[in-house]
């Protein structure tokens, strides 16, 4: 009789219960609901790391399950922060033109108003009126459509022309990565219909909505943290049974299996299309909480940290992805927010805000050889946890990897 999903997978519902008990343990010690043992700047650093746990998810499972390392995935991150950012900009913007023409002596058209949004809007590029890209700003509804779909249709076409070519290993890296810069480069012009460099601001504030952002900080850390359990348990489902076993032998020996008869290039690009979108929702609800979102978001650079976080939490471990992830972007924020004093050597003196970045570099390095299977590995080794069983011939070069018996399963 075969067993459930998740008596195959407890470490799904050990981390749905330690997600469940860090979200419950930050709303009782927050401003808004708690004791106010946790400011409300360090609940939206919090929401913001898990957003950014899952887009690490994302990561590991295009590239540590499928092995697909794409250096573009934070260019669908920050196409859904734009996305929703149109609509919360248009929309308290809208509210306030609304606001400063209710006592005008003659009551203001349709179309004075949204020329008034316009200027609010655009004029910081010399600009007034709305671009064809906007034309949904003003509906909710149809901007969380194009958080998904967006980001989404790109992946999926430019999957498409990859994949159909076969085009792998290190080349296919440098195309997701010249995807990404181009697309930064679009969105640095002013014309581009999203404000140049200056980006989008004030998402912070939701239109319509009173309450205090130490109430609606918590609102997206509870968002966020319901985004990382589903989007979690949408992953492991996703390499589990004969779905994952597939992805883990194109990541082993991809001609073996298209010999074998599977559709290569289908697969990948599910998955690649699949993990673009969780990146674009992971984007729409991290932004809104940093309050602004700009071209350099997207820049190639973003994508190549996030290959770092899962690298160093350990690829091929969806909680490895998770932890890598939290771990650099709490420890990031300590050494670059002040938290870390600095160090004076007399003819020297160390500042860790601008020495963090070698220092994660370092870390990476360290990581890669001395600990390759990341902080994830470690965990398993404390954990008493050991590699599964492996039957048969290997499929692939690789410590680890898939066994012929696995891959009929």
């Amino acid at each position: 009789m075969r067993s459930s999903f998740i008596a195959r997978n407890p470490s799904v519902l050990i981390f749905l219960a330690l997600l469940a008990l860090f979200t419950i343990a930050v709303t009782f010690m927050s401003e808004a609901f708690g004791a106010g043992l946790i400011s409300t700047s360090f609940v939206k650093t919090l929401g913001k790391t898990l957003c950014l746990c899952l887009i690490a998810i994302a990561m590991d499972l295009v590239w540590g399950y499928c092995g697909i390392l794409s250096l573009g995935h934070f260019a669908f991150f920050g196409l859904g922060g734009y996305m929703i950012g149109m609509w919360l900009m248009y929309a308290r913007t809208e509210a306030i033109v609304v606001s400063s023409l209710a006592n005008a002596p003659i009551p203001p058209t349709a179309q004075e108003i949204t020329d008034a949004i316009g200027t609010q809007i655009f004029g910081v590029v010399g600009s007034s009126e709305f671009p064809a890209i906007w034309a949904f700003a003003d509906s909710l509804f149809l901007q969380l459509l194009l958080v998904v779909m967006v980001p989404g249709l790109l992946a999926l076409v430019f999957g498409w022309l990859a994949f159909r070519s076969r085009v792998t290993g290190v080349y296919l890296s440098i195309l997701t990565q010249a995807m990404t810069l181009a697309l930064a480069l679009y969105l640095f012009q002013n014309d581009s219909g999203l404000r140049g460099n200056n980006g989008l601001s004030g998402l912070q504030n939701l239109p319509g909505v009173s309450a205090s952002q130490d109430t609606v900080s918590m609102w997206f850390l509870w968002g966020s943290a319901a985004a990382l359990g589903l989007g979690y348990l949408l992953a492991a489902w996703v390499v589990s049974g004969k779905f994952g076993s597939v992805i883990r032998g194109i990541r082993d020996d991809e001609a073996r299996v298209r010999f074998l008869g599977y559709s290569v290039e289908g697969y990948k690009l599910f998955i690649f299309t699949l993990t673009a979108i969780i990146a674009a929702i992971a984007g729409a609800l991290y932004y809104p909480q940093a309050g602004i979102i700009n071209p350099a978001e997207v820049a190639p650079i973003a994508s190549i940290y996030l290959a770092v976080w899962v690298a160093i939490g350990g690829r091929g471990r969806l909680y490895g992805a998770v932890i890598g992830a939290a771990f650099v972007s709490l420890v990031s924020t300590w050494f670059t927010g002040g938290g870390a004093p600095d160090i004076n050597l007399g003819f020297y003196k160390i500042l860790w805000t601008d020495w963090w970045l070698v220092l994660l570099g370092l870390s990476f390095v360290t990581v890669t050889l001395l600990a390759p299977q990341g902080i994830g590995g470690l965990f398993d080794r404390l954990a008493g946890l050991r590699t599964p069983r492996r039957h048969g011939a290997p499929l692939g070069p690789d410590k680890g990897s898939l066994q012929e018996k696995e891959a009929q399963e």
